[in-house]
């Protein structure tokens, strides 16, 4: 059973009375222990989940290890069970995305699909984004592995919270428009050409491949946690799918880089996380985070 002090501090979130907590405990175990309907449910906005990627391995770094042992249909169980219970508590405004690689991307979609209509979930696919980074080469008789996928989920179509974000244009539209808007011209009700606008163009809308690099060994960001995900990530995923006071939760928190991201951003947060060392490594890092007065 979750602790009473978790609870406690998770209503504390729930209520507006905290801007965040930090739970150890199984994240299954610690979402069906809370009483929703206390606080007005459903009002998750968005939930994160970074699940381990079934890779056989316990992965050990400076600020501790991460279990990757368990098997991969177990996992996409546990990942299946914990949309469904989202499913129920997301707002309709709200959004899920779950973070996975080649050996779960596929899996998890046919899991979705299977589970919507068995138990009439009412996520829906939404959009399937690859975050491409470099990496140091492996030896393989193959392409190199340069990509993850956010697989984005959303409850209403209709109603689902949307901020645009933007690319720089490219170079050839910067050389003939320079940053102006394009203005389309016509002739007897057909397209000719384009020409320059009087307004500032906000850049190119965001496409669904994320060029962000991976953290080097020595970023400011690193806090020591093997599976830490640059800020730079999380900070699109928020800003696009929540506003400000917004709950998001990320029930697999590891080094806590959604917490963050979200507290600095004005968000209400709650991670979980089963590892110790790894709440340990999130608490620090966000009390830190609000002593530098972000």
């Amino acid at each position: 059973m979750t602790d009473s002090t978790a609870i406690d501090n998770i209503d504390a979130v729930l209520s507006r009375e905290a801007q965040y907590c930090i739970v150890h405990g199984d994240n299954l175990e610690v979402v069906e222990n809370l009483i929703w309907s206390r606080h007005g449910s459903p009002q998750v906005s968005l939930v994160y989940m970074d699940p381990p990627f079934g890779t056989g391995d316990v992965q050990s770094a400076q600020s501790g290890s991460y279990d990757d042992t368990e098997s991969r249909e177990a996992l996409v169980e546990k990942i299946t069970d914990l949309a469904q219970y989202f499913s129920v508590v997301l707002s309709p405004s709200g959004s899920l995305v779950v973070h996975v690689d080649w050996r779960l991307s596929a899996k998890v979609r046919v899991a979705f699909e299977e589970e919507r209509f068995s138990r009439n979930t009412e996520l829906q696919f939404a959009s399937e984004i690859i975050w491409r980074y470099r990496r140091w080469p492996a030896k393989t008789r193959n392409f190199q592995r340069v990509h993850d996928t956010l697989l984005r989920y959303v409850k209403d179509p209709e109603q689902v919270t949307w901020n645009q974000l933007y690319e720089p244009l490219a170079k050839s539209t910067q050389k003939t428009f320079g940053n102006k808007k394009q203005r389309a011209l016509f002739v007897d009700g057909e397209r000719t050409k384009s020409e320059i606008g009087d307004d500032e163009s906000p850049g190119c809308p965001m496409g669904d491949v994320w060029d962000i690099g991976i953290l080097a060994p020595q970023s400011k960001e690193r806090v020591g946690w093997p599976t830490q995900k640059p800020e730079a990530l999380l900070e699109r995923l928020i800003l696009a799918s929540t506003n400000p006071g917004d709950l998001v939760i990320d029930p697999y928190m590891g080094s806590g880089t959604t917490i963050a991201v979200a507290v600095k951003l004005g968000r209400r947060a709650i991670g979980i996380d089963r590892e110790e060392q790894a709440v340990e490594v999130a608490t620090q890092r966000v009390r830190s985070l609000l002593q530098s007065g972000m």
